[in-house]
């Protein structure tokens, strides 16, 4: 359009919004991995939940949620303590599309754990903040089956497919949610230095103390550890008690977080709290595990997520901006970046829906091991890929509008929750030194890869050698080294499984550039080696362009 009286300049060479397309049909490797885990009954559900996370209504909502932070009110009007945290209708949007389209518990009841996982990932591209509390519900249910008798009272409500906001007895309630609350000031990940107090008192007991950090303080209930006469026990602390009066919980504070901002977390203070034990009395460490490890499967999920979303955003933004004459993903240096945007996309893809099949089939040793090292590495390398996604838009991408700032800035907490990198790693080595059938369900899986890549037999014939040289350190010398070996443990996974399943541009690709040191390729993004199909690469990663308004 010529300009004219009025008119300073025409906006041109500007791509359209990624709106309006289906994020899940747009997603060749999370199609691919839902067929091959066994979750094609689950489809037309996904291919649903897709339309709605790529339309425009859906990316105003997570904008809004994020835009418009949770606030803490602990009075009512009259000065009566509530305790309470209020959302943007937004987040209650999103979270009611969770939690009805089976994101939270439902799969413990009648579903696929493999379509759970395939639909977090395609609803955490529209907002992270909801998946806290549907991962924290969703992991609560194993935990909660300890003890028949909370089970009953329970998992009815946290299994249903109903978002039932509201502070009522879960008797009342249609639907309900669970949160968790471990940590406290003095002692962070070392939850044993806990110094809340449980006292028996008839059939449950007082807890009495402090909690650092309370995820989603609005849930139903919250599995929490306290010091019972027995030692550091796992609880059952419920917000409303049967009678309906609410339990003696304290919100002190919300959390002014770096991203995750659409959810609440909360310092609270348990004044005399009514609860009951799950599990023996000294064994919470043990008790509380089973929720921990699937929280973290879905740390591995949500970052990859992120990952697809910030690969789709800037794949989408180089294939309609024009630069030196040509568009931005045709120049050679952009298709490498872009490609290796991809392969860290697709092999973080690949991994978490491979554990939440092995979840399917029963597979415990090789998910515990396997969860334990993506939560490691995918989340670990989060933050730096985002970063080279938000780069690829320019400075367009560091403005709030491009969402590759909220990418960027949920991306640390993937990393940071459920066991920092020192804790995963550490628990690597753990599960390896204690059950030796863990090593060899890690190795066996690698293993079946043997003989599609040179490369990966190379590197896991070392890797092997590693995992016994570990098993046989002192402990000192193991610890010192847990980071290494996790990360090349989780490489090696990640590189088996896209020599089974991926194209031979992607394998090629990864192996080529992940497995091999070269100088400066592990550093940055964008080191692709010459001879890397990268234009394949990033085609198959590309969102569905037809559908996209132009």
């Amino acid at each position: 359009m010529p300009s004219g009286p009025g008119q300073t300049h025409d906006v041109r060479n500007q791509p359209p919004p990624l709106e309006g397309y289906d994020v899940y049909g747009a997603d060749a490797v999370l199609r691919e991995a839902v067929a091959r885990e066994g979750g094609t009954d689950h489809e037309d559900a996904l291919h649903a939940l897709g339309h709605l996370a790529g339309s425009a209504e859906a990316v105003a909502w997570g904008a809004d949620a994020d835009r418009h932070s949770p606030e803490l009110r602990t009075h009512d009007r009259f000065g009566n303590r509530i305790d309470e945290v209020a959302f943007h209708p937004a987040y209650h949007r999103l979270l009611e599309v969770a939690v009805t389209s089976g994101l939270a518990a439902a799969p413990w009841n009648a579903g696929s754990h493999v379509a759970r996982a395939a639909g977090f990932v395609v609803w955490s591209q529209v907002d992270a903040g909801v998946g806290c509390p549907a991962s924290m519900t969703y992991a609560s249910v194993p935990v909660l089956r300890e003890r028949p008798d909370l089970a009953a009272a329970w998992v009815p409500a946290v299994t249903a497919r109903v978002y039932d906001p509201g502070l009522r007895p879960v008797a009342a309630k249609a639907g309900a949610l669970v949160g968790m609350a471990m940590t406290e000031k003095q002692g962070g990940s070392d939850v044993r230095a806990n110094t809340t107090t449980a006292i028996p008192d008839g059939d449950g007991y007082r807890l009495t103390g402090h909690k650092w950090f309370c995820s989603a303080p609005m849930s139903d209930a919250f599995l929490v550890l306290a010091q019972a006469p027995g030692g550091l026990t796992c609880f059952l602390l419920p917000r409303v008690l049967p009678d309906g009066e609410r339990n003696a919980i304290r919100l002190q504070r919300l959390k002014d977080k770096l991203g995750n901002r659409s959810n609440a977390s909360a310092e609270i203070e348990l004044d005399a709290a009514h609860a009951e034990r799950v599990g023996d009395e000294g064994r919470g460490v043990a008790t509380i595990a089973r929720m921990v490890a699937l929280t973290r499967l879905d740390c591995v999920l949500g970052t990859a997520a992120l990952l697809r979303q910030g690969t789709a955003q800037a794949i989408h933004h180089a294939r309609h901006r024009t630069a030196f004459g040509r568009l931005l993903a045709d120049q050679p240096l952009m298709r490498n970046v872009l490609a290796d945007l991809a392969l860290e996309s697709e092999a973080a893809t690949t991994l978490g829906l491979r554990l939440a099949g092995g979840i399917e089939r029963g597979e415990t040793e090789l998910v515990r091991i396997g969860t334990a090292l993506g939560k490691y590495l995918v989340c670990k390398r989060g933050p730096g890929v985002l970063a080279e996604a938000l780069e690829c838009l320019g400075g367009n991408g560091y403005v709030e509008e491009s969402i590759l700032p909220r990418l960027y800035r949920e991306a640390p907490v993937n990393s940071v929750w459920e066991g920092s990198g020192n804790v995963n790693a550490l628990d690597v080595l753990r599960a390896l030194q204690r059950s030796p059938g863990t090593a060899e369900s890690l190795l066996a899986e690698i293993a079946l890869a043997r003989g599609g890549d040179a490369r990966l037999d190379a590197f896991a014939a070392r890797l092997t050698a590693d995992v016994r040289a570990a098993l046989t350190a002192s402990p000192d010398d193991a610890a010192f080294g847990a980071r290494g070996l996790a990360a090349r443990a989780a490489l090696a996974l990640q590189a088996s499984l896209l020599v089974r399943h991926a194209p031979a541009a992607v394998a090629g690709a990864f192996c080529a550039s992940r497995l091999t040191p070269e100088p400066g390729a592990a550093a940055t993004l964008g080191t692709l080696p010459t001879g890397v199909d990268a234009a394949a690469i990033v085609a198959r990663h590309a969102p569905d362009a037809v559908a996209v308004a132009a």
